[in-house]
C-alpha cells in the first residue's frame, strides 16, 4: 500500500465504476482497550461520538455524493470497537444516516445486517432497539466463559452476562455468532472444550475461533517480552485447533473458513464477500475498503479521522494501486482461506490470468508437502495446511 500524499489530500469527488453491494462501518469506541487488542479504537471517549458521527456523514457525502435515491446493498456490517457502545439516540442517528445512502431488505434471505457487541452491553431493550432498526445478526465478543481466562484477557463480562445476552438475541429471532479465543496461558484441552460446549449451549449458529496472538505495540506484547506472559507451545495450540474442528464438525457445524464455523445456512454472508474477492465500501477510522479493484485504508486514529473530515481533507492513509497481477494473487489467498477452495477455471474467469503461470510451481510444492490437495478439480487446504496457512500466503503475494 502507498501512503497518500499531502498535496493530493483534498476531497476530490471519487467516481465508482462498479458499485459494491456490501458496506462495512467502523465504530471505534470501547469502554477500555484489552491487552491483546490492536484494532483501530479509542477507549472511554464517549465525548467524541457526536463528532465521529458528523465525520462519518462527511465521508459518506464525499464517497457517495448526494444522490436522490439510496444505493441497494445486500450486506451491512457494523464493527469496531464496539457499536453497542453508542447510546440508543446515537444508534438512531447512525441508522438514519446510513439509510440516506443505502437501502437493504431485511426480509430478503440473501441480505444480512451484522452488529458486533460486547455481552454486557446487550440488555433486552438494547437488543430490541437494534432489532427494530433491522439488524439480523449479532456477533458477540465472548472470548471465553471461564472467569479466570476472562480476567487474563481483561474482559469485563461474566458467563452469566453472555448467557443473558444470547437469550435476548434469540428471543428477537436474530442470528447469533460468538467469538472465542483459545491457547490462552496454560489452558487445557478440557477447559477449551468447556468453552466450546458453553457456546453451543447458548445456541450460537456461528462461531469464530482464534488463537491468542501477541501483536507488537499491544500491552500483551510488552508483557510477553518481559516474561510476564508466555505463549502457548505450537504443538499444544495445534492440538486445540484440531480439537475445535473435531468437536464442531461432530455437532453438525461446517468448517467453512480457516477460523470460522457455521451451522448449515448460517455462514457470515458479509465476510464471505471479503474471501471471495467481491467489492465493498468501508467507512470510519481504520476502515479498509475494496472498490474498482483498488484497496484503501482510512487513518486508524479516531481523532485524526475526525479532524481530517472536519477540515475537508482525505481520510485515506493508504491505498493500493497495484495492477491485475497483485489483485489475482490476493484473490487466490483470500479464496484459499475458504475450505471450499478454488478451481483454476473460475480463477481465470475472475482475474483474467492463469494461476499456473503466476505460481504453479509453488502450488505443486504445497501439494507435495501436504498443505494443499486436489478434490474434484478444486484446490483446497488440507487439515495439515489449515493450521499453518498464514505461513503459506507470503509465497503467493
Amino acid at each position: 500500500m502507498d501512503s497518500i500524499a499531502e498535496s493530493n489530500a483534498d476531497l476530490a469527488q471519487p467516481v465508482w465504476k462498479r458499485a459494491p453491494q456490501s458496506v462495512y462501518v467502523h465504530i471505534p469506541f470501547c469502554t477500555q482497550r484489552c491487552g491483546y487488542c490492536n484494532f483501530a479504537l479509542i477507549a472511554d471517549r464517549a465525548d467524541l461520538v457526536e463528532a465521529y458521527l458528523e465525520a462519518l456523514q462527511r465521508e459518506l457525502e464525499w464517497r457517495l455524493g448526494n444522490e436522490s435515491s439510496p444505493r441497494a446493498i445486500k450486506t451491512l456490517f457494523l464493527g469496531g470497537g464496539t457499536p453497542t457502545f453508542l447510546s440508543l439516540p446515537q444508534v438512531d442517528r447512525l441508522v438514519n444516516l446510513l439509510r440516506q445512502y443505502f437501502v437493504w431488505e431485511e426480509r430478503d434471505s440473501t441480505s444480512e445486517w451484522s452488529v458486533e457487541a460486547n455481552p454486557n452491553d446487550l440488555t433486552k431493550s438494547v437488543v430490541a432497539h437494534w432489532s427494530a432498526h433491522g439488524v439480523t445478526r449479532f456477533s458477540l465478543g465472548v472470548q471465553s466463559f471461564r472467569a479466570e481466562k476472562l480476567a487474563l484477557l481483561e474482559r469485563t463480562h461474566r458467563a452469566i452476562d453472555i448467557q443473558q445476552a444470547c437469550e435476548f438475541v434469540l428471543e428477537r429471532g436474530r442470528q447469533l455468532s460468538l467469538d472465542l479465543i483459545f491457547a490462552v496461558g496454560d489452558e487445557t484441552a478440557a477447559q477449551w472444550e468447556a468453552d466450546l460446549q458453553a457456546a453451543l449451549s447458548c445456541q450460537a449458529s456461528h462461531l469464530s475461533t482464534y488463537q491468542l496472538t501477541y501483536e507488537k505495540g499491544t500491552p500483551f506484547w510488552s508483557r510477553l517480552q518481559r516474561g510476564v506472559l508466555h505463549e502457548a507451545e505450537q504443538d499444544h495450540a495445534l492440538q486445540l485447533y484440531q480439537q475445535t474442528r473435531s468437536f464442531l464438525l461432530d455437532r453438525g457445524f461446517e468448517h467453512y473458513e480457516v477460523s470460522n464455523f457455521a451451522q448449515p445456512g448460517f455462514r457470515s454472508r458479509h465476510n464471505c464477500v471479503y474471501w471471495t474477492g467481491r467489492p465493498y465500501w468501508a467507512f470510519g477510522p481504520g476502515a479498509a475498503g475494496y472498490v474498482d479493484g483498488q484497496r484503501y485504508v482510512n487513518h486508524s486514529s479516531t481523532t485524526t479521522y475526525i479532524k481530517r473530515m472536519q477540515t475537508q481533507r482525505n481520510p485515506v492513509a493508504e491505498w493500493d494501486q497495484d495492477g491485475d497481477v497483485m489483485r489475482a494473487r490476493e484473490y487466490f489467498v483470500f479464496g484459499m482461506r475458504m475450505l471450499d477452495g478454488l478451481d483454476p477455471k473460475t480463477f481465470r474467469s475472475e482475474t483474467g490470468l492463469d494461476w499456473d503461470e503466476l505460481f504453479g510451481e509453488q502450488i505443486r510444492r504445497d501439494v507435495e508437502a501436504g498443505h494443499f490437495c486436489w478434490d474434484n478439480d478444486r484446490l483446497k487446504l488440507t487439515p495439515q495446511g489449515l493450521y499453518i496457512s498464514d505461513t503459506l500466503w507470503p509465497n503467493y503475494l
